[in-house]
C-alpha cells in the first residue's frame, strides 16, 4: 500500500455542514540550509579556516605551571618509588612493572593536583558577575535534543527557561526547538501532544518548534547536525541543552552577549552545577560538584584559554562555525573503535578549534544547571557508553591539524578510563610481589655475579611516606574546594555552617573511597569489553529518584563481592600486612551489594538532608528557575501524557491525529522489491483487526513505530471501533 498524504475526510451528519479544519501551523520554520561538509581527519589545509580578528595571547605561564609542576611531581614520585623497591640493591622485573604502573597512575593525579592549585588561586580573586546586557543584535536557537525522555520534565524546563529569558527583556532574540530522536512510540506521541499544548498556550508568538527524525542516524551528533544543516542559516548561534538542563535567563543572555562580543569565538561552555537530586549517591555527587568542581574547572579553563573543551550541553555555539568545521566522519572499521563518533563533543571542540575558532569556558558564570544519575548502577550504565566514546578518541587524537591542547583534552578523557585497569594492574602486581617474597625461593645464581641473591625487598618507611604523599595529592583538590567554601561566608552558611561543611566533606570522602574499588572493577570490565570488540547500545538515561530492585543489584554486583571475598582471604593467607594494605579496596568490593543498594536510596539521602549534611547553596535556597520547572513538571505530569498509549491517544483525539499526520515528513517512494517488514506486518495486523483493542494488542513496538510514520495506516487505525468486537 502506498502512503497517502492525509487522512480521509470525515463525513458530516445529514443536514449539517462540517466545519473545515483550521489550517495546521507547521511544527518547524521554513528550512534555511547551511552546508555541513564531512571533515577529514587525515588531512587539514589551514588556509580553509577562520582567520582571527586579533591575535590572542596564549596562557603559556599557566600551562608551564600546570604541566611543568605535574612533570616534576611525577618524577619525584617515580624516584621515591624506585628507592622503595631498590632497597635490596637490585630490582626484579616485577618491581620494574610496579614502578611503571605507579608512575602512570601518579602522573594522572599530579596533573589534577596542579590544575586544582591554579584554579584555587584564581578563585581566591574572583570578581562579581557582569551586568546583564541591554541589547542583543543576533538570533539564538535554544535546542533541546531528546531521546525517549519524560515530556513532563523536558517541556517544563523549556517553559521555565523561556519565562526567565523573556523577563530579561531580550526574549525576542531566542527561538526554541525540541529535536526528538525518540524510538518509542508512546514517547514520540507524548512529545507531540506536549509541544502542541505548550505552543497553543504561548500563542502566535510562541517561537516554539518540534521535529522528530524517523531514523536516529548518528545519534545526538546527527540530531544536532540535521538541525544545523536544514535550519542553521537562520540563526547566528545555538544554545545546546541536554534533557536535564536548566539555565537561568541571565546565564543565557550572558552567553549570547559573550558570543556577540567575541567574533572569533566558536563555542563558549558554561559550568553546569548539579541540582534537584535526593538519593544518597546523587547528593554525594551534587555536593562534590558544587564544592570541588569549580576548583578543577577553573584550573582547566585558565590553562586551556581559548583552546578549551565542550561538554555537549549548556554551551552556546556559533552556528556557521559549527557547520563549517564539525561535520563528523564515520571512523574506519566496526564499533567499538570504528563507526560513528560516540563522544562527539570533544571532537567537535577539537575540530572547531582546528578551524581557527576559539573554544572558551566560563566556569564562574552562575545559573547553569543539570541533574545527575540517581545511583551507582545508573552511573555505570552511562560510563560504559562514555568509556567507549573516550577510548574511540584514540583513533582521533592524532588527526591532522589539531591544537596540542585539544590532543591533551583527548588524552585526559582516555586516561580517565584507562586509569582504572592501570590501578587494578598495580594492585595485582603488588600482590604478586608479596607472593614472590613469601613463597618463591630466591635465585642465587643470576646472570650477574653477586654475593647475595636478588629478591624483592621494600623500604617500608619510605613506602609509608610515599603513600601519604600520594593520598595528599589525590585529596588536595577536595581540600582546596573545601577551603574556598569555608572562607566564603554565604556559601559556608548555605552549606549548614563550617562544622557541617567539614563533616559533609568527610562523608563524601568516605563514601567515595568505598565506591572507588567498585567503580575501578566496573570501568576495568568496560575497558576490557571495548578492547575485545563489544559495542555499547544507546539507552535512555534513568533520571528519576526511584530505587533499583534488590535482585538487579545482586545480579550486577555479585561478582564484585565474590572478588572482594577471594582477594581478602588470599591476602590474609599470604600476609597480614598485605591484608591491611588492601583493606580499603577489599572492604569496598565485599560491600558492593549493600553500597550500591544504599546509593540509590531516597530515604538515606533525605535523612542526611534533614541533618543538614551534604547541603549545597542551591539546595538550601533553590534557584527560582528550578522551583518553577519543578512546579511546571508536576502540573505536566498530572495530565498523564507520558503514561498514555500512543495509539489510543491518536484514536481518541481526531484533531491531534490530523496534526500528527501533518507533522510527518513526506515519505520517500518505496523502491520496487524493497519491503519494510515492520510496516508490512503493521498493515496486515491493522487490516485484520476489528477494534483498536485488537490492533493495540497485536502490534509489536517496531510495528507501532512503522504505523505512526504512515498516514494511510493511521487513517485505517482511526476508523477502527474502540472497544472489543
Amino acid at each position: 500500500m502506498d502512503t497517502v498524504n492525509a487522512p480521509a475526510p470525515q463525513v458530516a451528519p445529514a443536514g449539517d455542514v462540517a466545519p473545515a479544519p483550521a489550517p495546521f501551523r507547521p511544527a518547524m520554520p521554513p528550512e534555511a540550509p547551511l552546508a555541513m561538509p564531512v571533515q577529514r581527519l587525515d588531512a587539514w589545509d589551514g588556509t580553509d579556516g577562520h582567520v582571527p580578528s586579533v591575535a590572542h595571547a596564549k596562557p603559556w605561564l599557566a600551562r608551564l605551571f600546570v604541566f611543568g609542576a605535574a612533570a616534576l611531581l611525577t618524577a619525584y614520585g617515580a624516584m621515591q618509588m624506585y628507592e622503595v623497591v631498590a632497597v635490596s640493591g637490585g630490582t626484579t622485573a616485577l618491581q620494574y612493572v610496579l614502578l611503571a604502573l605507579f608512575t602512570l597512575n601518579f602522573s594522572w593525579i599530579a596533573l589534577a593536583f596542579t590544575g586544582a592549585i591554579l584554579g584555587f588561586f584564581v578563585l581566591l580573586r574572583r570578581g562579581r558577575p557582569p551586568a546583564l546586557p541591554v541589547a542583543l543584535t543576533t538570533r539564538t536557537a535554544v535546542v533541546m535534543p531528546v531521546y525517549n525522555e519524560a515530556t513532563a520534565r523536558t517541556f517544563a524546563a523549556i517553559e521555565a527557561m523561556r519565562a526567565e529569558i523573556d523577563a530579561t527583556g531580550l526574549g525576542k532574540a531566542f527561538d526554541y526547538f525540541v529535536l526528538s530522536d525518540s524510538t518509542q512510540g508512546d514517547a514520540w506521541i507524548a512529545e507531540e501532544r506536549a509541544f502542541l499544548d505548550l505552543r497553543a498556550r504561548w500563542g502566535d508568538d510562541a517561537r516554539l518548534y518540534y521535529r522528530h527524525r524517523p531514523k536516529n542516524h548518528h545519534r545526538k551528533a546527527g540530531n544536532i547536525g540535521d538541525f544545523v544543516s536544514r535550519w542553521g542559516a537562520t540563526y547566528d548561534h545555538m544554545l545546546v541543552l541536554d534533557a536535564d538542563s536548566l539555565m537561568t535567563g541571565a546565564c543565557v543572555v550572558h552567553l549570547a552577549a559573550a558570543m556577540e562580543a567575541d567574533p572569533d569565538s566558536g563555542i563558549i561552555q558554561s559550568l553546569p552545577l548539579i541540582i534537584n537530586r535526593n538519593t544518597l549517591f546523587a547528593r554525594v555527587q551534587q555536593f562534590a560538584a558544587r564544592i570541588y568542581g569549580p576548583v578543577i574547572a577553573t584550573g582547566l579553563s585558565v590553562w586551556s584559554g581559548r583552546d578549551g573543551n565542550y561538554w555537549g550541553h549548556n554551551a552556546i555555539i556559533r552556528t556557521k562555525a559549527f557547520a563549517a568545521a564539525c561535520g563528523l566522519p564515520d571512523l574506519p572499521g566496526k564499533p567499538p573503535f570504528g563507526g560513528h563518533v560516540l563522544s562527539h563533543d570533544f571532537v567537535e571542540a577539537a575540530l572547531i578549534r582546528r578551524a581557527g575558532w576559539s573554544v572558551t569556558m566560563l566556569p564562574a558564570l552562575p545559573g547553569s544547571y543539570e541533574e545527575s544519575p540517581p545511583s551507582l548502577i545508573d552511573v555505570a550504565v552511562r560510563d560504559r557508553r562514555w568509556a567507549q566514546g573516550n577510548l574511540q578518541h584514540s583513533r582521533i587524537i592524532g588527526a591532522a591539524g589539531l591544537k596540542p591542547a585539544s590532543r591533551q583534552h583527548f588524552a585526559t578523557g582516555i586516561a580517565g578510563y584507562v586509569a582504572s585497569p592501570l590501578w587494578l594492574a598495580q594492585l595485582v602486581v603488588g600482590i604478586a610481589l608479596v607472593l614472590q617474597t613469601a613463597y618463591v625461593r630466591p635465585e642465587y645464581f643470576t646472570s650477574e655475579f653477586g654475593l647475595y641473591p636478588v629478591w624483592p625487598r621494600f623500604d617500608p618507611v619510605r613506602a609509608l611516606q610515599l603513600f601519604g604523599i600520594t593520598m595528599g595529592i589525590l585529596l588536595a583538590p577536595k581540600f582546596l574546594g573545601l577551603i574556598l567554601a569555608l572562607i566564603d561566608g554565604p556559601v559556608r552558611r548555605a552549606c549548614g555552617g563550617g562544622v557541617r561543611l567539614v563533616l559533609s566533606s568527610l562523608i563524601e570522602i568516605l563514601l567515595s573511597a568505598l565506591i572507588a574499588p567498585i567503580a575501578m572493577v566496573i570501568q576495568s570490565g568496560s575497558v576490557f569489553q571495548i578492547l575485545v570488540g563489544r559495542d555499547t547500545g544507546w539507552n535512555p538515561q534513568r533520571r528519576d529518584d526511584g530505587s533499583i530492585p534488590w535482585g538487579d543489584i545482586v545480579r550486577r554486583h555479585r561478582w564484585h563481592m565474590a572478588l572482594g571475598l577471594v582477594t581478602g582471604i588470599a591476602a590474609f593467607a599470604i600476609a597480614t600486612s598485605l591484608f591491611l594494605w588492601m583493606s580499603p579496596t577489599i572492604l569496598g568490593l565485599v560491600l558492593a551489594i549493600p553500597i550500591s543498594w544504599a546509593s540509590g536510596q531516597l530515604s538515606w539521602g533525605l535523612a542526611l538532608k534533614r541533618l543538614g549534611l551534604l547541603m549545597t547553596p542551591e539546595e538550601r535556597a533553590p534557584p527560582a528557575i528550578a522551583t518553577d520547572a519543578g512546579r511546571l513538571a508536576t502540573r505536566n505530569a498530572a495530565r498523564g501524557l507520558d503514561e498514555a498509549d500512543a495509539l489510543r491517544a491518536l484514536h481518541a483525539e481526531p484533531d491531534f491525529a490530523r496534526a500528527h499526520a501533518a507533522m510527518l515528513p513526506q515519505a520517500a517512494p518505496r523502491p520496487r522489491g524493497v519491503i519494510d517488514t515492520d510496516r508490512a506486518l503493521a498493515q496486515a495486523k491493522v487490516v485484520e483487526a476489528h477494534t483498536l483493542d485488537e490492533a493495540a494488542a497485536w502490534l509489536a513496538p517496531k510495528e507501532r513505530m512503522a504505523l505512526l510514520h504512515d498516514r494511510a495506516l493511521l487513517d485505517r487505525l482511526g476508523r477502527l471501533e474502540a472497544g472489543a468486537a
